[in-house]
């Protein structure tokens, strides 16, 4: 009889963990979702013919095994023109990729554009030291970012205790508050000197202004911008190509959740896992609840996905010490408001001479929002991820992206009045006009974003713990309690289906994910608290 995996959770790690486990096994994956989606916060959203990419995600990888899963899933459409990757315009063709006007499942080549609003202005992201950075910024406020950033590079390192001493010492104490401290707070609701520096070593990564200022330069040299989309040799915020479904990253993993099941893998939507069951340290099962109640679900091996907080509470026999450091771990919940829009007003302070002055869009995929005044965090255009995320080619298509916490005065407005104060928002700084909007929609998503304060600190005796159960193997960004990116939550899962492959229940490599050189975006001598 063949032995069979509990994989919890169907979003990129729990699919990807279903998917090898069929390639190179004999075992077979159940997956078991809570939510009645597969894709986690990578779905693909629909209102009214209107897709939502909940939070953005671009498709590149510097890791070769997982850029080829993507392209055997979606083929790959030949690269368009910087020209034709514009709000309401079809994407161009190049030879031998499928065309997207006769398919859906298809990958299109994007070029990224993220800018940052700042004084109701809008600037460069990754921030460029060119004259308009200068020219909006003023004289004196260049100055003060010019000798801060000069006393970091003269003046010994400060001791990186904390996000803020991390940038600081990348970027010098005027440029973080300018253009990287309100955002982040925003992300997080508490403070950068109480967020442990290891979140700017797998967010930020390599980044610094020598990076940005010799990464721009190259850009000028007539083969400088790469297009190859993996972009091995670049900082990961500095990622200029990447690929992206036709129908938003949702569309990825339904496609890959059919081939699972063809392959003959079970997944089971609506199912969450209430208990864990064990026989002294091997994972014998679990109980699961749907809509038709509960039933025992016996396993040979578990892969969870899920929250480490919801794990540990779901197990019996857990050491206090370990239970204390699990319910004290903080996740940050998110919000995106949809708006159907008729037009942007950023055009009034649009550089002259870029598409956005003459027209009434942007080129933007994001546009963070650094105005301390609002609440707002981040916009994304939709129409410049996939012009086929927008019903109407002749709307706008955005979502404003918030972040709460479960239960606070955000998260538990009434979806009509939070969408009224996303749009005074919007007016406020600048950005679009309410009479300018359609429609809109609401969507909330709990525990988006594994936090590292709280008791992540102590994370290493959560792991040791869970480690020690032979065949359970923690994956994914909540499963691991790691902010990680798609590919490195997919790498997770392969380590994971690698180690059931060869009968380990060594759970290192799994860990090694983004702290290893190959699979990191920064090469740092620290690596997280185990």
């Amino acid at each position: 009889m063949a032995k069979r995996a509990l994989i919890v959770g169907a979003g990129p790690a729990g699919l990807t963990a279903a998917l090898e486990l069929l390639r190179t096994t004999d075992v077979l994956p159940l997956v078991v979702e809570a939510e009645g989606f597969v894709g986690g916060i990578s779905r693909t959203a629909v209102h009214n013919g209107n897709r939502i990419d909940i939070g953005g995600h671009r498709f590149f990888s510097k890791s070769d095994e997982v850029m080829e899963l993507w392209r055997r899933i979606l083929p790959q459409q030949g690269a368009p023109s910087s020209d034709d990757v514009r709000i309401g315009r079809p994407v161009a063709l190049a030879e031998g990729g499928p065309d997207p006007e006769k398919t859906d499942r298809v990958m299109l080549s994007r070029s990224r554009l993220s800018r940052i609003l700042f004084l109701r202005k809008l600037f460069d992201y990754p921030v460029s030291l060119n004259l308009d950075t200068v020219l909006r910024l003023g004289p004196v406020r260049m100055a003060k970012i010019g000798l801060s950033y000069l006393k970091v590079s003269l003046l010994p390192k400060r001791e990186e205790k904390s996000l803020e001493d991390f940038m600081i010492n990348r970027f010098g104490v005027e440029l973080y508050r300018t253009f990287f401290r309100d955002y982040t707070e925003k992300v997080w609701g508490v403070p950068c000197s109480e967020i442990s520096p290891e979140w700017g070593g797998q967010r930020i990564k390599g980044l610094s202004v020598m990076k940005t200022v010799a990464h721009a330069l190259r850009q000028l040299l007539p083969k400088g911008g790469k297009k190859d989309v993996a972009q091995k040799g670049v900082e990961t915020s500095l990622i200029g190509n990447f690929l992206y479904p036709k129908l938003g990253p949702g569309q990825l993993w339904e496609t890959l959740a059919d081939e699972i099941r063809k392959a003959g893998g079970e997944i089971r939507l609506e199912r969450r896992v209430v208990e864990i069951l064990r026989d002294g340290d091997r994972v014998t099962g679990a109980v699961v609840e749907g809509p038709d109640g509960r039933e025992t679900i016996e396993a040979d091996y578990l892969i969870s996905s899920m929250p480490v907080a919801d794990l540990v509470r779901a197990m019996s026999g857990v050491p206090d010490e370990v239970r204390r450091v699990a319910e004290g771990l903080v996740y940050r919940d998110f919000m995106t408001v949809g708006l159907l829009l008729d037009r942007l007003e950023l055009k009034k302070n649009a550089k002259k001479g870029t598409p956005e002055s003459r027209l009434d869009h942007v080129a933007d995929n994001w546009i963070y929002v650094q105005e301390s005044d609002v609440k707002l965090g981040r916009i994304q255009v939709f129409n410049n991820w996939s012009p086929y995320l927008v019903s109407d080619p002749s709307r706008i298509w955005i979502g404003l992206e918030y972040f709460a916490n479960e239960g606070d005065a955000m998260w538990t407005m009434p979806d009509d009045e939070f969408v009224d104060f996303a749009v005074s928002e919007l007016e406020k700084i600048g950005v679009a006009k309410r009479e300018s909007v359609r429609d809109s929609v609401l969507i909330r998503v709990k525990k988006a974003y594994p936090a590292y304060f709280g008791s992540y600190g102590e994370f290493g005796k959560v792991r040791e713990w869970t480690d020690s159960i032979e065949n359970l193997y923690l994956v994914g960004r909540n499963g691991m309690h790691r902010y990680n990116n798609m590919d490195h939550s997919m790498l997770s899962a392969i380590e994971a289906a690698k180690a059931i492959r060869s009968g380990s229940s060594d759970k290192s490599r799994i860990w090694d994910v983004n702290t290893e050189e190959e699979h990191q975006e920064i090469s740092s001598e620290k690596k997280p608290a185990h």
